[in-house]
């Protein structure tokens, strides 16, 4: 996913991107999560703070460590199925307030870093929105329950013709 490096220019997607922030109407960026969620980008917060790692004194100076805030149980955008589905799935990931926090420092870039921290965002979400698929139980063919008893059979004569004859 390609991301351009600011926040505040329109994003034009890279060819075969599937996450991208879209432009809506009213001139708000818009996150989209599957066809039937959207998250204005207003409602996510960032926060910025001094990345560990290597870097020498630039990892000192500049904070380009972001964490993504966003409040599940206080999103308008979200409907309430949806909000209650996402609390249940990424009920690890959230903290007491409902305040979902995601943490990215993999680059010596802000800019690439908040891309990045938006772009987990939308995928976890999309994740956490996915139905699973109903498990249908099955059960074995009539020629695998054949080819494991005679597999048994064989075992079990192996073990017989280990055994001491007493008579």
């Amino acid at each position: 996913i390609q991301w351009l490096s600011s926040l505040r220019q329109k994003y034009t997607p890279a060819a075969g991107c599937a996450h991208v922030i879209l432009k809506a109407m009213d001139d708000e960026r818009l996150i989209p999560i599957n066809a039937a969620v959207q998250i204005p980008l207003a409602e996510l917060d960032f926060r910025f703070s001094t990345s560990s790692g290597p870097g020498g004194q630039h990892v000192n100076r500049s904070a380009t460590k972001v964490t993504l805030l966003f409040d599940v149980a206080g999103s308008p955008s979200l409907p309430d199925e949806v909000r209650v589905r996402l609390l249940q799935k990424l009920a690890n990931r959230i903290d007491k307030d409902s305040v979902l926090q995601l943490s990215v420092q993999s680059s010596r870039s802000q800019h690439r870093n908040r891309a990045t921290a938006v772009s987990l965002f939308q995928q976890l979400l999309a994740d956490a929105l996915k139905k699973q698929k109903k498990r249908r139980p099955t059960k074995p063919s009539a020629a695998a329950n054949e080819k494991r008893l005679a597999e048994k059979k064989r075992r079990s004569e192996r073990k017989k013709e280990r055994r001491k004859n007493y008579d």
